[in-house]
């Protein structure tokens, strides 16, 4: 079987992630992250069972037999490269399949998924155990993001429900995308990545006295995963933010524009 070179983005971590109500879906506003992707086919092993990736197949009407990949992402970053793996696999066999329904395959084989599927996965307020829409929304507005991964990889458990209400903030998320107003973009994001934190931990994290000491607007983390990022206006990244990130621990950093274009 022959199969097409396929080049999928990942993720950085959330604006924005937890409960929609104390009984509600677990849901996401995700950090759309170019400099991130997993291409097919490849050279890395592939982090699915025999198992998983014939239940993949069937739910897309694709052949079995996949290739390997290759990633810039690492396993447990909170950077997608699991669903960013799925969604290359499928493209590359040559999968015809909707968003919607690779989505719905994603969680069949995993139990989670990350919108990565959909062209602007950024607009979207996601329930990630569900793989459906619950609310489209305008994306951010343009931004630069300055990041690295921090601490343990933790890889997402799909029954994992312990997150804080954010019911409010997803209210102020909506108004702030629309008005295009970054810094309360990034305020929001912060206040989410500093709930996330005192539930879960792991504490110290660096990351909220790096915003403070480069300027950035705000900071953001993946909410599982080890994903850590600091929100900038275009073109107000400082020169000396990649050596202090390093510095502070942090690994693989990069920076990346993200938001609208």
């Amino acid at each position: 079987m022959s199969f097409s070179p396929v080049s999928v983005e990942g993720h950085f971590g959330e604006w924005v992630q937890g409960r929609m109500g104390a009984d509600g879906p677990v849901a996401l506003v995700t950090v759309r992250c170019p400099a991130l992707r997993v291409c097919a086919p490849g050279a890395d092993d592939l982090p699915f069972s025999r198992d998983q990736l014939a239940v993949f197949a069937a739910r897309l009407g694709i052949a079995g037999h996949f290739p390997g990949v290759t990633r810039d992402a690492p396993l447990g970053g909170g950077a997608g490269a699991s669903t960013a793996t799925l969604v290359a696999l499928a493209r590359s066999a040559g999968a015809s399949n909707s968003a919607a329904d690779l989505a719905a395959a994603c969680i069949a084989t995993e139990g989670a998924s990350d919108p990565l599927m959909f062209p602007q996965p950024d607009a979207l307020l996601w329930a990630s155990r569900e793989g459906r829409i619950l609310r489209h929304l305008p994306p951010p507005p343009a931004c630069h993001i300055l990041g690295g991964f921090w601490g343990t990889p933790q890889r997402t458990t799909p029954g994992d429900k312990d997150f804080d209400d954010i019911t409010d903030l997803i209210d102020a998320w909506a108004e702030a995308v629309v008005l295009e107003n970054l810094q309360r973009c990034a305020t929001i994001a912060s206040t989410s990545a500093q709930r996330c934190s005192d539930r879960r931990g792991p504490m110290p994290d660096p990351t909220p006295e790096l915003a403070r000491d480069l300027g950035a607007l705000g900071w953001l983390r993946a909410h599982t995963g080890s994903a850590r990022g600091l929100v900038f206006a275009p073109g107000e990244t400082p020169k000396h933010g990649k050596a202090a990130l390093i510095e502070a621990g942090l690994t693989g950093v990069l920076s990346f524009g993200t938001g609208a274009a």
